[in-house]
């Protein structure tokens, strides 16, 4: 269904309903030898500089966002504290004292510089699986990925938000939370090895790039991939057997789960096809390196998330899923028919429902192919379906292995840097999608949506004529908007502030139209993301 770009409508204030929020605490710090921002510089999670007399250290990547202005809650900076040793005025009051003590040395130790601190002695493991949103009280232990944790800040610790606050995760659980032990072993420690100038906490090293312009996560991806929809049904493009899929593909994404209601949701091979022959096949190209995950939605997709028993179903149902065709992952492709809209429950219960599966299947590869106007969209406008899918890539940033955004059968798109449309297909449009994605852009509710890592984001086009009703962009044109993105060679009118040599590829609808019309896409543009740094 093609849809028409709309006026900015009603502001709408994006904040996740429930969160607590904190006054900023400014505490006494020493900046030797902290450089000072530098707005072209690219900064990686963890880096530390200082800015109009204070020190920061950067979430995530981050770059030409001043850190004074992007310190916010859910922003790409911390505020560690003033340089000359005085009290912020944003410093909080004695009620709050023991609080900010107790974030004052945890920023502390996360500067110090080669150490090793031992994890805080007590707990025993016997605590219950941290769930972000619940209401935690200072002092309450929780479990997550291995660990035990204390709650340090309550408000921090109760935020919905877990891509900041999860504990041994989150990019800033170091301010929520104190590590207690190793449901592993009877002690440890935390290595905190750790430069002052360019590391933070092991959490936010590890969700964080290495390189001046992000490096890649790899998830067993190669640097640049090639991602494409094999159809588990024949809408006249024919069924291929998921064996005779060429190498040509890294990940191949399975056209479509189904709603089984109450949110159970299965998964129905057609009738053509063999299910002891699909998982096995299945099987053969995972063991080609190959990623094959199941999506949830497509053009009439639903699932039903509406309450906690729906979250449980939904859960469970797909974990048996997973484990009876031995899937990767999951790719959410829900639009409105789903309910994806603003405030809509099926967005926060997607991410309650995710991070539980992600317990029990820790490698867990995610993907996400909204529509242009569920992402960018929310430039123009934050209501209804306009920018609906930024709360659910806020929520599951870090789980999220590649947000391919579809820039087709949905008209122009509109961008912070043209005063008209950018047309479907065309270089501008395919770098200016990108680059809102990475770089970030205004959301029409007056805050500012913050971009993931290169790695984490591709360009999601149509594979030619008959797979979709528009957006068709020439190889040529997808070579010259890898060029741009990747070296800032053959760029339009609209060019990213950096290279972003780890960008991470192509995703199309799809593999069955590619292969019913001689393979026109696949071969050039694996050409391309080949000949790519």
């Amino acid at each position: 269904m093609k849809i028409h770009l709309m006026k900015k409508a009603v502001m709408w204030l994006l904040a996740s309903a429930g969160a607590m929020i904190f006054a900023s605490q400014a505490h006494a710090v020493s900046c030797t030898g902290l450089a000072e921002w530098n707005a072209s510089t690219a900064y990686n999670g963890g880096a530390q500089v200082k800015e109009l007399n204070k020190a920061y250290t950067a979430n995530w990547w981050s770059q030409g966002h001043s850190p004074a202005s992007y310190s916010g809650q859910y922003q790409e900076w911390t505020l560690l504290g003033t340089c000359d040793g005085a009290t912020s005025s944003a410093a909080s009051t004695s009620s709050k004292a023991s609080s900010a003590s107790v974030v004052s040395s945890v920023a502390s130790s996360a500067k110090t510089s080669s150490s090793s601190s031992s994890v805080v002695t007590g707990g025993s493991c016997t605590s219950p699986q941290y769930v972000a949103g619940t209401s935690y009280a200072a002092g309450q232990l929780v479990q997550n990925l291995g660990n035990e944790y204390s709650c340090t800040i309550a408000g921090w610790c109760s935020s919905p938000s877990a891509w900041a606050y999860a504990p041994g995760s989150g990019s800033a659980w170091t301010q929520a939370w104190a590590q207690v032990r190793s449901c592993s072993a009877a002690s440890s420690s935390v290595a905190s090895s750790v430069a002052s100038s360019s590391k933070s906490s092991v959490a936010s090293s590890v969700a964080s790039s290495t390189s001046s312009s992000g490096s890649s996560v790899s998830n067993g991806l190669p640097k640049h991939a090639l991602v494409g929809y094999w159809h588990n049904f024949d809408n006249g493009s024919g069924l291929i057997q998921l064996a005779n899929v060429d190498a040509t593909w890294d990940v191949i994404v399975i056209a479509f789960a189904d709603d089984a209601g109450n949110g159970a949701v299965k998964f129905t091979l057609d009738p053509a096809l063999n299910k002891a022959q699909f998982i096995a096949d299945v099987a053969a190209k995972r063991a080609a390196g190959k990623k094959v995950v199941l999506s949830f939605g497509g053009q009439n997709g639903t699932v039903t998330l509406n309450n906690a028993t729906n979250v449980a179903n939904f859960v469970s149902s797909t974990n048996a899923i997973l484990n009876e065709y031995g899937f990767d992952g999951i790719d959410i492709d829900l639009e409105s028919g789903a309910g994806v809209s603003w405030g809509a429950p099926v967005v926060t219960n997607l991410v309650t429902a995710i991070k539980q599966i992600k317990t029990t299947h820790p490698n867990l590869y995610l993907s996400m192919a909204p529509e242009h106007p569920y992402v960018q969209g929310g430039y123009i406008a934050a209501s209804g379906i306009w920018g609906a899918y930024l709360p659910l890539i806020d929520g599951l940033r870090n789980e999220l292995t590649i947000l391919h955004v579809q820039l087709y059968n949905n008209g122009g798109l509109a961008t912070p840097y043209s005063n008209s449309a950018l047309q479907a297909g065309t270089v501008d449009m395919m770098v200016a999608s990108i680059t809102m994605l990475i770089e970030g852009f205004p959301i029409a509710n007056n805050t500012t949506w913050v971009g993931l890592r290169p790695d984490q984001v591709a360009i999601g086009l149509p594979s030619g004529a008959q797979a979709a009703n528009s957006g068709q962009a020439t190889t040529a044109d997808i070579a010259k908007a890898l060029n741009c993105l990747t070296k800032l060679t053959d760029c339009g009118t609209v060019k990213p502030k950096a290279a972003y040599p780890t960008f991470r590829g192509v995703m199309t609808w799809s593999i069955n139209w590619d292969v019913r019309d001689g393979r026109p896409f696949s071969v050039p543009v694996r050409a391309s993301l080949n000949a790519l740094p």
